[in-house]
């Protein structure tokens, strides 16, 4: 169980600090974590008996708040706030069958989210706490650890112990929910895989409704012992790049728009303390890579993973890093690529869909039977992604199968064509293709810049990698691309931005 490793961690090294909270300016140690969890444990079972609702940015209070939830025995329903705070809220109620979600104020009012009568605030609730609560709270923090683990949930690996939701960027999120057995054998496996073992100060800036954020920038560090600093902004990049000077962590995880965001305001020097840098939720590109390589000499790697597998699924080896792959898989999970059109298993180097299996892979969509079956069979879980496997076992991630068009009955690419773009523009300009109904040809390709380009010059250089067929039958300009709170594009956001401005035209 998580809650019985981060007291294995807290009983090791009760002083060390567990949380450095860069949004609040407060360090909390681990013995103080443990009562702090405690207290909020016993709070909110009187709340509910199932579920229970957390929207928290990341921080001290929004990892506590996790913590205490699954000391209580209750699944913490991680609500995404960056999308519409309300509506998440609601959606999240009406999928999940729960009533409270603990918050905070700051967050309301940076959200513009109304106060809805289901809301509870974790600075009400540390602020209301009495001498027989913390009394209590420190008498269980000192009782032998068997009877303390049993106090706060007896071992069952197989209890759910978050409830998660897809992106959304493609259509409506998914309710996906994680065991602890999915869970720590992810953070496991990903840790032996890279290495981290030994490894001291992470920075955490990840959102925590992410799973990337919440499995390697929340549980990681307090079932490692590690120290975890938190950001509650990781959008605020001047502020980050601050952070990792001052504060010297050695793991950066991150999505590629916020470690470009980073480095792009970091000096030489500044990130010397880093020993290991991972990239995921997004591809990374080369000039990315070449960016940490001239500033600050290091080697990012890349990692893969999904909401539905907890998150990791392959990342690259630390002794063998192999720029433009995915990595190989981490120890306990299987990948094989299946031919989309016949099924069959493809031979190394043919592209197919990425199909998964292991322990960190999801039981099923939480009230779907429906999509559950078409997403897991015998085991497998079909990521909708498709890639290639070299001979070596390495993966590489060729975009989303739904991010494929038939034009002409031709299978087109839209990566493809986004990637080639973006290897003919400036740097500083921003690419996505996106698909628009055409009435002659089923479909046609629109590209997204964030600045003017000149289309009939863009598509000449384009036409020497690309067939006609895959060229933008128009261009548009968007200043701001919509976002995930991965810092992931928004495609379904932008396709619906395009698409009006192709009904006003």
């Amino acid at each position: 169980m998580l809650q019985h490793r981060f007291l294995d961690s807290a009983r090791r090294s009760p002083n060390k600090i567990a949380i450095i909270d860069r949004t609040t300016g407060r360090d909390i140690s681990f013995k103080q974590a443990r009562i702090v969890g405690l207290i909020l444990a016993r709070r909110f079972k009187k709340l509910e008996r199932g579920r229970i609702g957390i929207m928290l940015p990341t921080s001290g209070g929004g990892a506590l708040a996790v913590l205490g939830a699954v000391m209580a025995g209750l699944t913490p329903v991680m609500i995404n706030y960056s999308t519409g705070a309300k509506k998440n809220c609601r959606y999240a109620q009406h999928q999940c069958d729960f009533h409270t979600i603990i918050t905070t104020r700051a967050l309301l009012e940076k959200t513009g989210c109304p106060q809805l009568s289901s809301m509870l605030f974790i600075e009400d609730i540390l602020a209301s706490l009495g001498p027989f609560e913390k009394a209590l709270a420190f008498v269980k923090s000192i009782l032998p650890t068997l009877l303390l683990k049993r106090l706060v949930g007896r071992n069952n690996p197989e209890h759910p112990a978050v409830i998660l939701f897809t992106s959304g960027s493609e259509k409506d999120p998914k309710v996906v929910q994680l065991t602890h057995r999915n869970l720590l054998s992810n953070i496991d496996s990903f840790s032996e895989h890279m290495e981290i073992y030994g490894m001291d100060r992470l920075l955490a800036v990840l959102p925590y409704f992410h799973v990337f954020g919440l499995t390697i920038n929340l549980w990681t560090p307090f079932c490692l012992g590690m120290t975890s600093i938190t950001y509650a902004n990781p959008l605020e990049y001047k502020t980050v790049a601050q952070i990792i000077r001052e504060t010297k962590p050695e793991l950066l995880v991150g999505t590629p728009v916020f470690l470009e965001g980073y480095v792009r305001q970091s000096a030489p020097g500044d990130f010397s303390s880093i020993k290991l840098a991972v990239s995921g939720a997004d591809k990374c590109p080369e000039s990315l890579r070449q960016l940490y390589r001239e500033k600050h000499n290091l080697e990012i790697f890349e990692g893969y993973g999904t909401t539905e597998t907890s998150p990791v699924i392959s990342a690259n080896p630390r002794h063998d890093n192999r720029p433009g792959s995915i990595g190989k898989t981490i120890p306990g999970t299987e990948v094989k690529i299946l031919s989309y059109e016949t099924g069959d298993e493809c031979a190394p180097g043919e592209v197919g869909k990425i199909l998964v299996r292991g322990e960190g892979v999801m039981a099923g969509y939480l009230n779907d039977i429906e999509e559950s079956s078409l997403k897991l069979k015998s085991g497998w879980y079909d990521t909708g992604d498709l890639g290639y496997m070299d001979e070596d076992g390495y993966i590489y991630h060729k975009g989303r199968l739904k991010r494929f068009v038939k034009i002409g009955g031709e299978m087109v690419s839209l990566v493809a064509v986004e990637e080639t773009l973006n290897n003919i523009t400036d740097m500083d300009v921003e690419c996505c293709v996106v698909e628009l109904p055409d009435a002659k040809r089923g479909s046609k390709i629109v590209a997204v810049t964030s600045k003017d380009v000149d289309p009939s010059k863009t598509n000449k250089r384009l036409s020497d990698d690309l067939p006609n067929i895959a060229l933008p039958r128009k261009y548009v300009t968007v200043a701001s691309f919509p976002r995930m709170g991965s810092g992931k594009t928004d495609f379904r956001g932008l396709t619906e931005y395009v698409w009006k401005l192709e009904q006003e035209d």
